[in-house]
């Protein structure tokens, strides 16, 4: 099954079909049909870097489809972790694993990314 297959069977109605779960922990992140669905593409630190990293050369990879979520109160369960270059990196804020995607702190909406949590009840 192609990726794009496996996000079309997450969305209902431009919403997220499932409950949104940490990958490592389970803890619930995002309610059934809460978030919307956006695409863009914007590089995110990839969650486990090398250890001679520093914060100017995060290695990265690029991501573009998440659930957009206009208020943080709207989440159950996310941390917050650096600010890079405008954008707060969300991580989970029972196992704080992450990033899960960002905070934008122009717009003060958050994009959870669809690859980096499960999606189940």
């Amino acid at each position: 099954m192609t990726e794009e297959a496996t996000i079309s069977d997450q969305i209902a109605d431009g919403k997220n079909k499932t409950n949104v779960r940490c990958q490592f922990c389970n803890s619930l992140m995002l309610k059934a049909r809460v978030g919307s669905y956006s695409e863009q593409e914007i590089d995110v630190p990839l969650m486990v870097q090398k250890q001679d990293r520093t914060a100017d050369n995060l290695n990265t990879e690029p991501l573009k489809h998440f659930w957009l979520v206009k208020d943080m109160l709207t989440f159950e369960n996310i941390g917050f972790s650096h600010t890079v270059d405008g954008k707060k990196f969300l991580v989970c804020a029972d196992c704080e694993r992450g990033p899960v995607g960002y905070h934008e702190l122009s717009t003060k909406i958050c994009y959870l990314a669809l690859k980096r949590v499960v999606h189940t009840d």
